[in-house]
């Protein structure tokens, strides 16, 4: 499901059991990452898969990468292997407008 900014953070701030998830590569996280997101990069194929797959299935995960595409790719993939609830940062970090970790 695609959500806007504030429809995602305040999703997440208010689901309990809700993880941030970034999908971005290493390069990018460096240059800053949403406040408590934990970061698996889609770029890795079959290892994002694996990395995925060990993620607890009863939370809500809340995706974001640079623009919205691959977190996009990302929430599908989590679809298909049984996680029901997976948000979409629509516009991603890039248009983020709320806090920002270096």
């Amino acid at each position: 499901m695609n959500l806007d900014q504030k429809e995602w953070w305040d999703g997440f701030l208010t689901t309990e059991n809700a993880v941030i998830l970034d999908v971005r590569t290493e390069e990018e996280v460096a240059n800053g990452i949403i406040p408590e997101a934990i970061n698996i990069d889609i770029y890795k194929g079959q290892g994002f898969i694996y990395q995925v797959e060990e993620l607890d299935k009863d939370k809500s995960y809340f995706v974001y990468c640079l623009a919205g595409g691959r977190s996009a790719q990302a929430c599908g993939i989590m679809k298909q292997l049984g996680f029901e609830k997976v948000y979409n940062l629509v516009g991603g970090i890039s248009q983020w407008e709320g806090p920002i970790e270096n």
